[in-house]
């Protein structure tokens, strides 16, 4: 009888073997969960995904790059950047726009949508500048130079981070400045600048930056400036939860960081 049970507690161990070695081959993970086979075949813990990441204006060329090294590391992923002025991406989150992660360029705008998105990181800052006419036309060196009612002067509007950071400086400084126009974002600022139709106007360093044959930079001295800082983070409602936040994760990498730094944005 005692030889009899024993042989069947070795068939039933025999039996259990088998069913779970094809489950094992399969590819599980040691906490028991299914491998995800997309990324397996791409070689990446992340799964693969057409991400749409909104962005603030400010970040349109060094997110480009950032986004091709990204697709490049990561085999069968796609960012799309969508970018517009911070109070525009935060309308298009509440308004239910279908899109995987938010960076903005102001923690205020971020704030404002937290019920839509998961915790904020701070991936980069930025400091304000003067911009010009190439050459510097008309010799502005400060901002008190703003104030003068002979030149034309274009700001960001109040709902724009970089307007209301603009606002903030010139505030400090008891200076009223009287725009000719307000902009919907930082771009806008820059180019009404860069086409003449404004002798300057406060726009990022960075931006700035991309046009220097087409305008000067003046700078703001430290103590006198405002400092813009730039939270990413995923949307609750993305489809592609895993693969954005792991999207979000990558901008605090030493290798993107090296990439905004390069591009003249500050460490966050």
């Amino acid at each position: 009888m005692s030889q009899l049970f024993t042989a069947r507690r070795a068939t039933a161990a025999l039996v259990t073997a088998a069913l779970l070695f094809p489950l094992t081959a399969c590819g599980g993970n040691d906490d028991g969960t299914t491998k995800d086979k997309d990324a397996e075949k791409s070689g990446s813990a992340v799964p693969k995904a057409d991400l749409t990441v909104l962005a603030a204006s400010s970040l349109t060329d060094v997110f480009k790059k950032a986004g091709a090294v990204y697709e490049k590391e990561h085999a069968g992923t796609k960012v799309n950047f969508s970018f517009a002025g911070s109070q525009e991406l935060a309308a298009q989150v509440r308004e239910g726009a279908p899109a995987d992660a938010v960076v903005t360029a102001d923690t205020t705008t971020m704030d404002g949508i937290k019920v839509d998105v998961g915790k904020p990181t701070v991936i980069a800052k930025n400091r304000l500048v003067i911009v010009t006419g190439e050459g510097n036309p008309k010799k502005i060196e400060n901002l008190r130079d703003l104030s003068n009612s002979k030149l034309k002067v274009v700001l960001a509007a109040s709902q724009v981070p970089v307007g209301r950071y603009g606002q903030q400086v010139l505030d400090a400084q008891k200076l009223h400045v009287k725009p000719v126009s307000q902009e919907p974002n930082v771009r806008a600022v820059l180019s009404k600048v860069e086409l003449g139709e404004a002798d300057a106007g406060l726009v990022y360093k960075t931006d700035a930056a991309i046009a220097p044959k087409k305008v000067d930079a003046v700078g703001i001295p430290d103590a006198q400036n405002a400092v813009a800082s730039y939270p990413a983070a995923t949307l609750k409602a993305s489809q592609h939860s895993a693969a954005a936040a792991a999207f979000v994760k990558w901008l605090s990498t030493p290798e993107a960081q090296q990439i905004l730094q390069r591009a003249g944005f500050q460490k966050p």
